[in-house]
């Protein structure tokens, strides 16, 4: 049969309220259910039951400790009982929230209190034993008392090699020193930690472990604290692993990108001698060539030369931006003239593509402070990409503009075949191209004109998105930071360097 058992929490006012009882209890007090839960304690007691309850109230909230009452007379009901059992509750912070109130039968209820308690030590052994997460227990002179069996898996000792030994002997010497000060700390003020520490197996390897302990107070004078330990070696060495593989790849994507950004003199030259020498001959400079073959294989000849160059200059420029080898040549220009420069020059391609070219660039339009040769570059390749995947009877528009907040937008929008929304973030990835039939048929590079416009961009601080989907044509949109747009009257006029970057340069260049 149970004994009499109830829970009460301290109300605002002082008083230790009712929140759950068994039925036993409701005889021990003679008192239904419902007259009971939600009221004071001492409303059911005579005034010396209440002020010995209301003591031990004090002593188990405060203290955090367990109280045993004993004693006491009868209570009505017929229940005879010789004392209680005061248990403080706690909660994750270690306060004593509710009060555990357990009687203590006469002693003709003692075999059933003590199969309880018999019951409850079992299972929380079972408890113990069964957890997979390593579990020790120390008491106040860091003596360990109690280890389970996954500790004994994990790391190899067995109980009588540890049992009454001090817990430090299972830390690695380094770390000792912080361990002891931790555990005395924390049996001390009764507060939960947590961490790592390096432990040691009995084989003598060390092992990484995450641990978290917490105190357990039994009486003032005995307390324990309980660590729960979790081997987590091999998640180290997979972190270990991972890093290291990671920097060997970063390394080697370094030496790449060095290599080839060293490389761009070595790799030019020879391209723009045979550019340069095949003009030479198809203009018959020192004299005619002879059969008109020979005229047709120098144009082809000049005409993949220069698209090599095209694209050996793409991976040179990607390689150095990755590498970190770019320096902006930075410098207040008339933005308006630049776009207007690129929009001519382009011109004549789009006529022979029979695409139309709009522009729409106010006369008030601010400058810009950057680099003029990068911004002509991502322009020309924006355009170009528009020519190329534009229909026949087509158009281009390219405008700018300032936002409210103060930043630049350009922007260059085809009504071409567009590119799928899936596939939008291909298309911004080094050799990302776009793997369908209609783009495979147009695209002859290295899949890194937009990638290339878009770290130029960011070399600036803006950002270059992209708005598509198929048959809708593709929108391309620069952002540059307010801080980068100059008001017109404070632009330098007619200055030379602005001048030349604004122009187009020859291919040759390097």
């Amino acid at each position: 049969m149970p004994v009499p058992r109830f829970i009460v929490k301290p109300d605002e006012d002082g008083h230790y309220v009712i929140q759950e009882i068994n039925a036993r209890a409701l005889e021990y007090f003679s008192r239904r259910r419902e007259h009971i839960i939600g009221k004071p304690i001492v409303d059911f007691m005579d005034s010396e039951n209440a002020r010995h309850f209301e003591q031990a109230f004090e002593v188990c909230m405060k203290q955090k400790v367990p109280v045993t009452i004993q004693a006491l007379p009868s209570f009505p009901g017929g229940v005879r009982v010789y004392g209680f059992w005061i248990n403080p509750i706690l909660d994750i912070s270690g306060n004593a929230v509710l009060i555990d109130v357990m009687a203590q039968p006469d002693t003709a209820d003692d075999s059933i209190l003590q199969r309880e308690r018999d019951d409850a030590i079992s299972l929380l052994t079972s408890i113990f034993d069964v957890s997979e997460v390593s579990i020790v227990v120390t008491d106040h002179h860091r003596r360990i008392v109690r280890v389970n069996d996954s500790f004994v898996r994990a790391f190899g000792w067995k109980r009588d090699d540890v049992i009454g030994e001090d817990f430090s002997f299972l830390i690695a010497p380094e770390e000792q020193e912080v361990a002891i000060r931790n555990h005395d700390r924390m049996m001390e003020s009764g507060m939960r930690s947590s961490g790592e520490m390096k432990m040691l197996r009995k084989d003598g390897a060390v092992a990484n472990a995450l641990f978290t302990t917490a105190t357990l107070e039994l009486s003032q004078r005995r307390r324990f604290q309980v660590a729960t330990i979790m081997d987590i070696t091999l998640r180290k060495q997979m972190e270990v692993s991972l890093r290291m593989a990671k920097e060997r790849a970063d390394a080697a994507n370094n030496a790449k990108s060095s290599f080839l950004a060293n490389m761009s003199h070595e790799l030019r030259t020879p391209l723009n001698a045979i550019i340069g020498f095949s003009e030479i001959m198809m203009n018959e400079t020192f004299g005619a060539l002879g059969s008109p073959k020979y005229s047709e294989y120098l144009g082809d000849i000049h005409l993949s030369a220069r698209h090599l160059l095209e694209i050996i200059n793409e991976v040179l420029d990607m390689s150095k931006i990755e590498a970190g080898k770019v320096d902006l040549d930075e410098q207040p220009y008339n933005i308006r003239d630049l776009i207007v420069s690129v929009t001519r020059m382009m011109t004549s391609r789009a006529f022979t593509s029979k695409v139309e070219m709009i522009s729409d660039v106010p006369d008030d339009l601010p400058g810009l402070k950057s680099d003029p040769r990068l911004i002509r570059q991502v322009l020309i390749n924006l355009v170009s990409n528009a020519i190329k995947f534009s229909k026949e009877g087509g158009k281009i528009h390219i405008k700018s503009f300032i936002k409210p907040d103060g930043d630049m937008v350009i922007s260059v929008q085809d009504e071409g075949i567009g590119i799928p929304k899936e596939k939008i973030k291909d298309a911004l990835e080094p050799f990302g191209q776009i793997t369908d039939s209609q783009h495979a048929r147009e695209q002859q590079g290295t899949g890194l004109g937009l990638p290339l416009a878009k770290a130029m961009i960011e070399l600036h601080g803006g950002t270059l998105t992209l708005e598509s989907d198929i048959g809708q044509g593709t929108k391309v949109i620069i952002t540059l930071p307010e801080r980068r747009v100059v008001p017109l009257d404070q632009l330098i006029v007619n200055t030379n360097k602005a001048k030349e970057s604004i122009v187009e340069k020859d291919d040759t260049d390097d």
